[in-house]
């Protein structure tokens, strides 16, 4: 008889779990629970490559900011101090195109091109 109980009672058991876990596993294949979880994901995936953006762009500026000082330095250019806006530059032109005259060869002289304009579309 006490067979009989013991293995009636496993039975139980067994039944009980098997019941438990089957309805949890149909719980989690409703189509809600699918939205939910593939929602769930999607925000998780979107953050990881929010991150990753966001330190590969922070990395591009720090070495882009490198680069720039390091060709500063090399070309011999100096930041502005103080909000100081740059020296306009002065371009080079020999008024006297004559080649052969020495004295204008040594001693150009300086031709302010402020007057030129940048607007492509002003001779159209």
């Amino acid at each position: 008889m006490f067979r009989r109980t013991f293995w009636f009672g496993t039975g139980v058991a067994a039944g009980v779990w098997a019941t438990t876990k089957v309805n949890r596993k149909l719980r989690q294949l409703t189509p809600e629970s699918l939205a939910a979880t593939a929602a769930n994901k999607a925000l998780d995936a979107g953050t990881r490559l929010r991150e990753r953006a966001v330190g590969f762009a922070v990395d591009v500026r720090d070495n882009m900011a490198q680069r720039e000082a390091e060709l500063d330095d090399a070309l011999g250019l100096k930041a502005p101090v103080d909000g100081e806006l740059p020296a306009p530059r002065r371009y080079t032109a020999i008024e006297n195109r004559d080649i052969g005259n020495i004295e204008n060869r040594s001693n150009p002289t300086y031709v302010d091109r402020t007057t030129y304009s940048y607007n492509r579309n002003e001779d159209h």
